[in-house]
């Protein structure tokens, strides 16, 4: 692990534009969140360079189009085998630039070899339906299909919390739809996006169907919002700038995976002991820096004071530390000044009823997990999505009241229930308001092949590779009249 800090810290990193490694005039540091130290120097682009990286792509669009499905199926099985084989390296390269630490980043790296599987068997599976024209009185004597073609160039910004699975999740399914890709990964974390993209021309991906360009979002981001070449724009990030591009994105398409705040009921039937070890994953992994991360908690009265014993003495027990240990669970936010507002709105809380019941404090750059008890919702750790290890337990009398709070939000990402009663399962899965109903699980649970998306403020589309397919290409009916 040492030797990869020594080596990173020699790097400096380029751009990717049609196969080549292009160096701009301005570079910016890249630090570790934990140990503050420099890890590389980041090529800056400006919005010449994005728009070459477009041309590149928009020049690709024909020869990743027109290539045989198999052919795209295999060059992802290619990346597969190759992330196989480079898997420590990969989970190394997120816990650096992230400080994800190392055991959940190399269940991602697990997760995205996943995600490229299914992406190859996708590619080999975009087909079309026969229309029954003759069920109408005008359609005798003809007989008609759909097919789904690539959309073209695809804006895929990702963001930093799942900085390999998530790049996976946009360029996985444009590539087994035919389409090519200008990415922008997030300003933290460029060199797991650098990474893949070197695996991909390894594994045979033609020059230009990937791209990859760095620099900041105001920057890059908006000269691939703008460009009318580029037909879609996939985005994982704050509900702010994602309000942000669907305003500026016009007719194109978009899919846009936004915050949240989850939340988890625990019903009055539940063995606590049993659920203990998912809420502890489900609030404090990767710092609680997930969409899906677990920030809500409202537990029927009959079960509050056990659940927030044993809840809270389970959490006392996480290791708190550098993420390159394999033993730590919890390690630095992703910068400063989230580490600050996160403190901020711990702070907050102690103006009102709100207990602490753990946490709180930062410890050598590590802000402690934390549980709060009695929160308000109108508190910011409540109703915002607060993407740190805070997580707030609230009591509640009924399944009616506990499905009321949740709902009581801006956002609809996914929400869990624990229950033994069927008819409360069933009720939760009809009036939860949210993209996701999880039973007998937290909110924070994803495999890659699901659907995956939110309503209201949590966004629009979904993800998943099979899903995101349909999203990233267009419905071309065909008619023929036999008459």
């Amino acid at each position: 692990m040492n030797n990869l800090a020594i080596k990173t810290n020699e790097m400096k990193k380029y751009l990717l534009i049609n196969g080549e490694k292009v160096e701009t005039e301005n570079y910016a540091p890249l630090y570790s969140p934990y140990s503050q130290e420099k890890i590389a120097d980041i090529a800056m682009a400006d919005k010449e360079l994005t728009i070459k990286a477009i041309d590149a792509a928009h020049e690709a669009r024909q020869l990743i189009g027109g290539m045989p499905a198999y052919k795209r199926a295999e060059i992802l099985e290619n990346v597969v085998l190759l992330l196989k084989e480079r898997a420590d390296e990969a989970a190394e390269i997120i816990s650096l630039e992230s400080a994800k630490p190392l055991m959940f980043a190399k269940a991602e790296v697990a997760r995205t070899v996943e995600t490229y599987k299914f992406a190859a068997e996708e590619a080999k599976r975009i087909h079309g339906e026969m229309i029954p024209f003759d069920a109408a009185v005008g359609g005798v004597g003809r007989i008609g299909y759909t097919l789904r073609e690539p959309i073209g160039v695809i804006g895929a910004i990702t963001p930093f919390n799942f900085p390999l699975n998530l790049v996976a999740h946009k360029v996985g399914p444009a590539i087994a739809a035919g389409n090519t890709i200008v990415l922008k990964p997030a300003s933290q974390t460029p060199l797991t996006a650098l990474f893949i993209a070197e695996l991909f021309a390894e594994a045979g991906l033609p020059a230009g169907v990937l791209n990859v360009v760095t620099g900041p979002g105001s920057v890059v981001g908006e000269a691939i919002v703008e460009d009318d070449r580029v037909s879609m724009i996939t985005f994982t990030g704050s509900p702010d700038v994602g309000i942000g591009i669907n305003n500026k994105a016009g007719l194109k398409k978009t899919t846009l995976e936004l915050g949240s705040n989850s939340a988890l009921i625990i019903d009055k039937d539940v063995e606590i002991d049993g659920i203990i070890d998912r809420c502890t994953m489900g609030a404090f992994s990767n710092q609680g820096q997930v969409c899906i991360s677990m920030q809500r908690v409202f537990v029927h009265e009959e079960n509050y004071e056990e659940f927030i014993t044993k809840f809270t003495e389970a959490t006392k027990q996480l290791k708190l530390g550098n993420p390159l240990d394999p033993e730590t669970y919890v390690s630095s936010l992703i910068t400063k000044g989230e580490l600050e507002r996160a403190v901020s709105w711990i702070e907050e809380t102690k103006q009102s009823n709100a207990e602490i019941l753990t946490g709180g404090k930062v410890r050598d750059n590590v802000l402690e997990p934390t549980i709060i008890a009695n929160a308000d919702q109108s508190l910011k750790v409540s109703c915002q999505e607060v993407f740190a290890p805070i997580v707030i337990v609230n009591q509640v009398k009924s399944l009616e009241e506990a499905v009321e709070l949740v709902n009581d939000s801006r956002f609809g990402l996914q929400a869990g229930i624990y229950t033994n009663n069927v008819k409360n399962a069933f009720y939760a899965s009809k009036n939860l308001h949210v993209g996701g109903v999880i039973i007998n699980d937290v909110p924070t649970f994803r495999v890659d092949q699901m659907p995956y998306g939110g309503v209201k403020d949590s966004g629009t589309g979904r993800e998943g590779i099979k899903y995101a397919v349909e999203e990233m290409t267009e419905l071309k009916l065909v008619v023929w009249n036999q008459g």
